[in-house]
């Protein structure tokens, strides 16, 4: 738990999670399917790590600075490649199972939001039988706006009749993940171990974990 704020004593109403490598690790797909358009349109490769520090926001805002006027037959090209692999290298992070069982065991209402495209992120939800967890699933071009804008953390509590608010926690693993938390007036969870000290200094999550099962075990503490 972050040392610079003050402590959070009261259980959820509601968590919502980020989806690309918070629960399931899809860093080797993106990777692969940003590289085939890459290819396609002329542009050099990026390396994995490029891939990690680069993806955060979703293709209608990202590709527009990368592909220019060409950036909606990219997006088309990228989409193609991803959707042909997904579902097959499709992996849960260790523990999320388990994590997303225990929370919605505990009556808390679960959600996702996530910059992957809507339609792709609901399908491998299913695949995984996990669909039933989630009260809703927003992906990219869902709401009117993508992450960090706070437009899908509100489409993603309409079903509960939640408001965004100390009530709500926003679980994910990246800086546009706490800044979406922020910009929503929610409360910023890290999960895991993929930003730096810098980055997590400088994003300052209210609340972080080192694994699902941290996350699960101060939950049911509160």
């Amino acid at each position: 738990m972050s040392a610079t704020r003050p402590p959070v004593h009261t259980r959820p109403q509601a968590i919502l999670f980020d989806w690309d490598n918070t629960l399931v690790d899809t860093w080797l797909t993106i990777h692969e399917a940003l590289n085939h358009v890459m290819s396609a349109m002329d542009k050099p490769p990026w390396s994995l790590a490029e891939t990690r520090v680069r993806v955060r926001r979703s293709l209608r805002e990202s590709f527009p600075a990368h592909f220019g006027h060409r950036w909606e037959e990219a997006r088309e090209i990228y989409l193609a490649r991803f959707r042909a692999i997904h579902l097959e290298r499709l992996t849960p992070l260790p523990g999320c199972q388990e994590m997303i069982e225990g929370l919605a065991g505990a009556k808390i209402f679960l959600g996702i939001v996530s910059n992957k495209t809507g339609s792709i992120l609901r399908r491998e939800a299913e695949q995984l039988g996990w669909s039933r967890y989630f009260g809703q699933i927003v992906g990219a071009g869902d709401a009117i706006a993508d992450k960090p804008d706070p437009a899908p953390v509100g489409l993603a509590l309409e079903p509960s009749g939640i408001a965004a608010g100390a009530g709500v926690w926003f679980v994910g693993d990246t800086e546009i993940d706490i800044e979406c938390a922020g910009n929503a007036g929610c409360v910023s969870v890290l999960l895991g171990d993929q930003l730096g000290a810098e980055e997590v200094l400088r994003c300052a999550p209210r609340l972080t974990f080192a694994d699902p099962a941290a996350l699960v075990r101060f939950v049911r503490g509160l």
